[in-house]
């Protein structure tokens, strides 16, 4: 698929609250370890959030309004630092898509980064730290190669994912650097960073999910 639209935009947004209600107990424990144990239980509750708010305007105009009102759901139902970070990251991925009614490759890239990018803005945090960012450089890095490259949208979405899949994995051993886990200093390290790992499953939900006009 080399476009991607609204339905679109709405069925991975369906697909990542589903992926998060999977793996609500992982990313506890994730949390446990290293945190409040309560990120996977906010994430859960955030994208369910968002999901009955599609359920009662079920395509609420083009991409980037279905984003912002991600962010907008996020920020106000996650606790934690999650909230402001991914509510950031939708917002800013919202502001990369302008009006755009249509979205190829080099605009998912362009989305990407920006959501990334919103992130460090907001946490502060770079690659090393522990934190999500170790998930999401790796995966516009990943995005704009391929994106480069002439993949398709489609495409682009997987190289991330994949990207940010082994950035979540290769936090285990890191000492966290930044946020509740740095309290822990060495003792943070041989546990995955929950921010890394929801992140991942966010961008799996997006190489997953299919449709396109829809």
């Amino acid at each position: 698929m080399d476009i991607l639209t609204a339905h679109w935009v709405t069925a991975w947004i369906r697909e990542a609250a589903r992926e998060i209600a999977e793996h609500r107990v992982e990313l506890i424990e994730l949390d446990r370890a290293i945190g409040d144990a309560d990120h996977g239980e906010n994430m859960h509750r955030g994208f369910s959030a968002v999901c009955a708010k599609l359920d009662s305007d079920p395509e609420p105009g083009n991409p980037a309004a279905i984003l912002k009102l991600v962010a907008m759901t996020l920020m106000s139902t996650v606790g934690g630092a999650a909230g402001p970070l991914y509510g950031t990251a939708f917002l800013r991925a919202a502001t990369a898509l302008g009006e755009a009614e249509e979205v190829g490759a080099q605009e998912v890239a362009a989305m990407l980064r920006a959501a990334r990018d919103g992130v460090v803005a907001r946490g502060k945090a770079e690659v090393g730290d522990k934190t999500m960012i170790d998930a999401w450089s790796p995966a516009v890095e990943a995005a704009e190669t391929a994106a480069s490259a002439g993949a398709s949208a489609q495409e682009v979405l997987a190289a991330a994912a994949n990207a940010a899949y082994a950035g979540a994995v290769a936090t285990d051993p890191l000492t966290a650097r930044k946020g509740r886990a740095s309290y822990l200093g060495e003792r943070s390290a041989g546990h995955r960073d929950p921010g890394a790992a929801s992140t991942a499953l966010i961008l799996q939900a997006a190489r997953t999910t299919s449709g396109g006009a829809g």
